[in-house]
């Protein structure tokens, strides 16, 4: 048994794709984990720790080695501008970001935008050419629109109900998101052999994804 990886993993609808993905390539997980409370978590069949952390946590985990690995989306990824290896595209927990508003939203000069991702909104505009005000919210973007806090929203799609259901409309898709494996960059050499180990196992099963550029 080498040393033992340390994983940070998001909790939520992420973790669920996650551990049948490490499930499918043959590392062991028992099934008690998926519903523990606990946030740290032993896995002494697979020789991995799991740190159950909040999805906008995990780069930071990664960042500062308390964590060798994790898995994060690429939406929280451009977000925090976190200093770690991409190894993979899982390419699972797909969706997108993108700009959404009211259908009878009105062209302005000074546009206000709402989203949980300040970052990734003033970037777009500021491509764009478009001087906007980036609101931060962190609760229901798609109230910001309604109740006139805000003209525009940037914000992840999945099916896009939630949009129909309060009314709104995707304007444009920014980018595709799908969550990456990421590694510390000191952990990525002391502990390569087994993170190429778990790479090589994911890759088999990834579903159409690839390995991303270190």
């Amino acid at each position: 048994m080498g040393e033992v990886l340390k994983v940070a993993m998001p909790k939520g609808r992420i973790y669920k794709k996650a551990a049948q993905l490490f499930r499918e390539a043959g590392i062991v997980i028992p099934d008690d984990v998926d519903d523990s409370r606990r946030l740290v978590i032993p896995i002494p069949e697979a020789n991995m720790e799991f740190i159950m952390a909040k999805p906008v946590d995990v780069p930071t985990y990664v960042e500062y080695g308390v964590a060798d690995i994790g898995i994060v989306g690429k939406d929280v990824l451009l977000e925090e501008n976190r200093d770690v290896y991409e190894l993979l595209d899982l390419g699972i927990a797909r969706c997108r970001m993108s700009v959404i508003a009211l259908p009878d939203r009105q062209p302005g000069i000074h546009l206000r935008v709402a989203t949980k991702y300040p970052n990734v909104a003033a970037r777009y505009f500021r491509e764009q050419g478009e001087q906007v005000e980036v609101i931060k919210l962190n609760g229901s973007i798609e109230l910001a629109p309604l109740i006139g806090l805000a003209d525009r929203i940037v914000d992840m799609v999945e099916t896009g109900q939630t949009l129909k259901d309060n009314g709104l409309v995707e304007l444009e898709s920014i980018f595709g998101i799908t969550s990456r494996l990421i590694a510390n960059r000191v952990s990525y050499r002391m502990k390569n052999d087994a993170i190429q180990q778990l790479c090589d196992k994911l890759e088999k099963v990834m579903p159409g994804a690839g390995a991303a550029k270190v």
